[in-house]
């Protein structure tokens, strides 16, 4: 079997270790994901780099980001995002009962976050090929055609992540741990 190094500052490639350096700074520890992927400096590099600035250029609410983000790591069965955009949501005060819906994989209360949560399932879900209806009932909720690209950001930024959790087995971190998910059997509504 395949063992990944969970990478400290000190292991850490040099090209890798400024972005290792930044997430410290910002969440006051190295999380196990940057750790991993420290081990290539360019997917490190770009995992930060696309969420620095889809954080500093989206219209999405946190609550509107946090759906999609754990939308997408629900759909690619992530159980290191889901624990760790959870624990993030929490942070964030999104409202316990819209994070615990898409854990859930069940329909969100309100009608424009559920349209949000549906609209990045499909584009999950069908790799994108998502038709005219599905994207007109989501700009019907109230949201615009940049929101759809935002989207597709979102999605890029956590697919990346996921599939190198995936691969890597990435432990999840001990801060983490309260929010552990594993997915659901069978989902009401997913």
């Amino acid at each position: 079997m395949t063992t990944f190094e969970v990478h400290t500052m000190e292991s850490a490639p040099a090209q890798s270790q400024p972005v290792l350096k930044e997430a410290k700074q910002k969440f006051g520890t190295i999380p196990n994901l940057f750790g991993v992927l420290a081990e290539s400096p360019a997917i490190v590099e770009a995992y930060a780099s696309l969420g620095s600035i889809l954080n500093k250029s989206s219209l999405f609410s946190p609550t509107e980001l946090q759906i999609v983000l754990l939308t997408t790591s629900f759909e690619n069965n992530c159980e290191y995002c889901m624990a760790a955009h959870s624990a993030i949501a929490s942070m964030q005060d999104v409202p316990q009962h819209v994070t615990d819906s898409v854990r859930n994989g069940t329909a969100i209360q309100e009608p424009k976050l559920e349209a949000l949560r549906t609209f990045t399932r499909l584009v999950v879900q069908m790799r994108g090929v998502v038709s005219e209806p599905d994207i007109e009932a989501f700009l019907a909720a109230g949201y615009t055609k940049r929101h759809v690209l935002e989207v597709v950001l979102g999605i890029s930024l956590k697919t990346l992540s996921n599939f190198a959790n995936h691969i890597a087995e990435t432990p999840v971190d001990a801060s983490f741990q309260r929010f552990a998910w594993t997915r659901p059997e069978s989902p009401a509504n997913a």
